[in-house]
Order: structure tokens, then sequence, then C-alpha cells
């Protein structure tokens, strides 16, 4: 199999905000090509997980290669990249982006630009993308073209003249589409006589070939047989395979410029292949400077996962490695507990991201797991003039201790219907926003707040899907730290603190949050045989409190007629048994209850 010459490939992503339809337009590119034969396709057929299928959304940006002949009689190599739509996932996006030369940018068009619409169009603006604006979904009743048309052009400022109306459901203009990609976007460079250099796009591991390489060749080959040094892991290892997903898994004999596939080399190590890495042949490497790589994805929100079964330990910590190996945006450190033992403090993207972790490590490693309150960095300056990152709520220094505490803020964009406005400002208000801008494209509003990342962190989310019925968007970015007046809450049942439930919070939010969470934590907590007290604790005071009535057993039962001292005794003999159980009673929480305690909606 000779590789494509270089002024035949196309290299470009899919790019949409959530449920736009790359998925499915992946589909419909994928059977007009030939990639896969009818018997073959399915719905969503780049989404290969199961936790994907189910919830129907991206998580893994997938590759896949094609061959398009055009109209003009050339073949074309097409390398597709499907990505994913949801805020928390956009590190998989900005990967896929900086190993492309193009984008289409799907629009629903009876949605219109939504937030992450935007965000993902500046990423591929940032990686000098030629961009296609697709508007989608035109055969729907609701359809309007020309006002997304004239959306396209006002708020992202691109050129949608020429946008290609198609329908990836039934397949309308597909073929313009194809046409579009083949002569509107641009090949890639490359140097087929120079050293071979590559760059590790991503990674996961597979239980026969050990870890299997994404790869995108910039100059030279990559073939079998092959000494390759990883360039920043310092490793040398041998190719022992080479291939591309037609999304069929084919090997092939070389991979050229311009090219992507995968390789395998029988690396045992999660350690040694580091997304962003430079691969290059062994005998230039000298010769070779390394490409610039990815930036660091910077984890938002943090929580510290334990087996169940302390026992398990090495076992979460394989399972770990192997998924941060598949997902370079997952951060993991070992901690311990007092209450829960050994386990990890991990970072990640946002909540989202945080319990697709959690299921997938649930389902393919088959762990059970305890997680603790999901929280965010804070920045904490001593008096003793040292500075440290505080991760976790049970780290916090005693009150004495510390000079300031910052915590961070992020940049959100909201893009809303007009008579969702109104909620939407009082919830950011709510959550100690400030308003940066507020503007209008036809009839929707765009919101700009800053806003402290711990309030949005538990249920922002889904009380905004919830107050504008599912139509409101949301974007946000980091912005910096600033000084704020926090305090550290515990949470104590039967006079024991639960450590998995501290959190920080700000001074003015402590006492609505301890009594939503104690109110909460009542009905969640199975009743015992004795009174259990629950109480939200800042420094020695308690500011919220609630009880959860015991079991009772009615030991009069067989007590009738005689003397009321009869009945008395029986029931004081009860008491001091209830005393003596308090004391030595274990309250177990059930672990689904800590999730759901810590999403503080309004039902109350």
């Amino acid at each position: 199999m000779t590789t494509t010459p270089l002024d035949k490939i196309r290299n470009f992503a899919i790019i949409a905000h959530i449920d736009h339809g790359k998925s499915t337009l992946a589909d419909r590119l994928i059977q007009s090509c030939g990639g896969l034969t009818a018997r073959e396709m399915k719905e969503q057929v780049l989404d290969n997980m199961e936790i994907e299928r189910e919830r129907g959304i991206t998580i893994k940006a997938q590759t896949v290669r094609l061959n398009y002949t055009a109209q003009d009689g050339k073949t074309y190599q097409f390398n597709l990249m499907d990505t994913p739509g949801h805020v928390d996932f956009t590190y998989e996006v900005s990967r896929s982006l900086a190993s492309c030369e193009g984008s289409l940018l799907v629009v629903d068009s009876t949605q219109g630009v939504e937030a992450q619409t935007l965000a993902n169009v500046y990423q591929a603006i940032e990686n000098n993308h030629e961009i296609i604006p697709v508007i989608n979904k035109i055969d729907l009743p609701a359809a309007d073209v020309e006002r997304v048309r004239q959306q396209i052009e006002d708020v992202i400022g691109i050129d949608a003249s020429e946008a290609v109306c198609v329908s990836g459901k039934s397949g309308i203009n597909i073929d313009q589409l194809l046409e579009a990609i083949a002569h509107r976007l641009p090949p890639p460079k490359g140097d087929p006589a120079a050293p071979a250099k590559a760059l590790l796009v991503d990674s996961w591991y597979d239980a026969y070939l050990g870890v299997v390489i994404l790869v995108r060749v910039i100059d030279g080959y990559l073939r079998k047989g092959m000494k390759i040094r990883f360039m920043g892991a310092k490793a040398t290892r041998e190719i022992d395979r080479v291939g591309i997903f037609t999304p069929k898994h084919v090997v092939v004999d070389e991979l050229g410029p311009g090219e992507m596939g995968f390789i395998t080399a029988a690396i045992k190590e999660i350690s040694e292949t580091k997304v962003g890495d430079t691969i290059t042949e062994e005998r230039f490497a000298d010769r070779v400077t390394a490409l610039p790589g990815f930036k660091p994805s910077i984890p938002m929100v943090f929580c510290s996962l334990f087996p169940v079964d302390s026992s398990e330990f090495e076992k979460l910590r394989d399972s770990l490695g192997k998924l941060a190996l598949n997902d370079a945006s997952l951060h993991y450190e070992q901690e311990s507990s007092q209450a829960l033992g050994m386990g990890f403090r991990c970072g990640f993207l946002g909540l989202l991201h945080m319990e697709i972790i959690q299921e997938r490590l649930e389902r393919e490693f088959d762990l059970d797991l305890i997680p603790t309150a999901p929280s965010v960095v804070y920045q904490v300056d001593l008096t003793d003039g040292s500075s440290r990152d505080i991760y976790n709520p049970v780290d916090m220094p005693e009150v004495q201790r510390i000079k300031e505490i910052r915590e961070p803020w992020i940049k959100a964009t909201i893009l809303t219907p007009d008579e969702f406005l109104g909620g939407l400002l009082k919830l950011c208000e709510e959550r100690r926003g400030e308003q940066i801008n507020l503007s209008y494209v036809g009839n929707r509003a765009m919101l700009e707040y800053h806003l402290p990342l711990n309030e949005i962190v538990f249920d922002f989310y889904d009380r905004l899907k919830s107050i504008s019925r599912g139509y409101a968007s949301f974007d946000y970015h980091l912005a910096d730290f600033r000084e704020g007046d926090l305090v550290k809450m515990d949470v104590n049942v039967n006079q024991e603190s639960v450590d998995a439930l501290a959190m920080i919070v700000h001074k003015s939010q402590a006492e609505r949050r301890g009594r939503q969470l104690c109110e909460r934590l009542k009905d969640l907590i199975p009743r015992q045989l004795f009174k259990i007290a629950i109480q939200a604790v800042i420094g020695g005071k308690v500011i919220a409190r609630e009880d959860v009535s015991a079991m009772r057993k009615d030991v009069t039962a067989k007590c009738y007629g005689g003397d009321i001292t009869r009945k008395r005794k029986l029931l004081d003999k009860q008491k001091e048994g209830k005393k003596k159980m308090r004391q030595y009673g274990n309250v177990d929480i059930p672990q689904s209850a800590f999730i759901a305690a810590l999403k503080m909606g309004d039902e109350k």
C-alpha cells in the first residue's frame, strides 16, 4: 500500500456544540466514501464506548481514514476526526485540532450558534484552520437556514455565503460537502525525504498489543521494524505494527507525511507515551528538533476516589494509569484519609468528566468506589510567609495561620433565548457573579459573567438547563484567582466528622449551604435504632442541625393493664439500651448519598 501524495491528503476535524449532529454527519461521510458496508453501518459508528452510546454523547475524539474520488476524477485521502461537544472535553478537541489543517463547523439549523460553537471556532482559528461552515438538520420543519447563516456571520465573523447546507440524518447534500472538503481545505505540509518525525496524538491500552499509539506523521515515514525514539520520554522501541482506521483496524506497510494512523511497539510502561511527545527515528534523533506538543490541561475540579474494599487499592492504581493513558486530561496522585483509608486525589475538567471517569472505572475495571465531595483548588498564603495550594478541604490550615485565601474565578459565556434572561441573571447573582457584558444576537441574549468556580462546580449547569428549559448553552474558561472570605465547613454525623463531606464555602453562603446539606442528608441516611444528629460545623460553631429519628420498637406491647410504672420501667430500659447503642453504633452512609447530598438544587 503506497502512501498518498501530500496534495491529495485532507486532515480535518468536525467541531460543533453538543447535539448539533457531529457523529451523525461522520456516519454519513463514512457511508458515502464506502468506509463500511450497509450491513456494518450503525448509528454513531465512531462512538465505540458503551457509555457514549448510552448517554448519546461523544467523549473521545475518534479518527478514521476515507478514500474519496472527486467529480474531477482525482482520488483524495480524508483523515476525519470526530470531536466531543461538551465543555468538559475541550482538551480532546484542542488535541484533535492541533493535528489537522481544516475544520467543518457544524451548526444546527434550528438552534443556531451556541456557546460551545464559539469556543471551538476560536480554538480552530488559533490553530490557523481553514473553516467550512456546515448548516445541519435542514430537513427539520423548524429549520431556518438564512437566520443561521446570518448568525454565523454576525456572531463568529466568518463568511457563511458558501456554507454547505446538509442533513446528516437523511444524507441530503453530502456529495456537496465531500467536494467542498476536497477543494476548499488545504493539504498538509511535510518533507518525505527528511528524517521521520511524528506527533503522538493519543494512546490507549490494549490487553493483547500493549499500548497503542495514534500518530500524525509530519515528515518522513514510519515503517514496521523501524527503531524509534520518544523524544520527551527518552525511550527507544521497535515498531511491530503500523495501521490505519477505516474505521476498522487495517494493517499497512508505512505511514507517510501528512497521514494519520496507529503504531504499536510492545510498550508495557504507560509512562513512556506522553500525549504531545515527538516520535522520530532513533538514528536521526540528534538532528530532529522536537515539536511544541500540546499545552498541558489544567484540572478544574478535584475529588478523591477510595475503593470500598481497601485490598483493591493496587487495582485502582493500575486502572487509573490505564485511563490516564487514554484521557490525558485526568490527573491523579495518592492520598490517605482517616475514615476511608488509601485512595487517590483526582483532577478533572468538570463535573461531567468526573462522573464519566467514575463510571468508566466501575464498568471497565469492575471497581466499587467511594467519591468525596468535589472541590476546586485554593491558593492559601500563611502568616509565616509561605503559600500552598489546597486541593482537599481536609488539608485546610487552622484559621489563625491563614493570612489570605484566593479562589479560582472563571469567565462564563451564556447564550439564551430572551424569555429566560431574568431567571439566568438571578442565578448568576445568587452565585456571586459579576456581569461583564450583555449583548443581543437576533432574539438571543449573550451573557458574559465572572463567576467563582466553586459556585458552579455542584449544580450550576443543571440549574441553568432547568431554568431555560434546556435552551441556554454555557461555556467557560479559567480567568484568575481572587481573594475571598472563605471558611471550611465540616459535617458531623453522630458526633463524628465525615471528611468526605467537608467543603470550603463563602462565608455569606455558609449557613444556607449547611442547612441545605443537613436537610438533604436527613432524607438520605437510613434510620437506625438510635437517634442520629447531623450537624454542619464551622470551627467549633454549629450552624445547622437535623436529627434522623430512631426506629421505635414497641416494647410495651406485651404489657397491658396494671400500674403505669411497669410501662415506664420497660421504656427506661429501652432508653438505656439506645444510649449505649449510640456510643458504639456505627452510621453507614450509603455511597449514593454522597453525590446526591451535594447536588443542591432549590427543590426544597
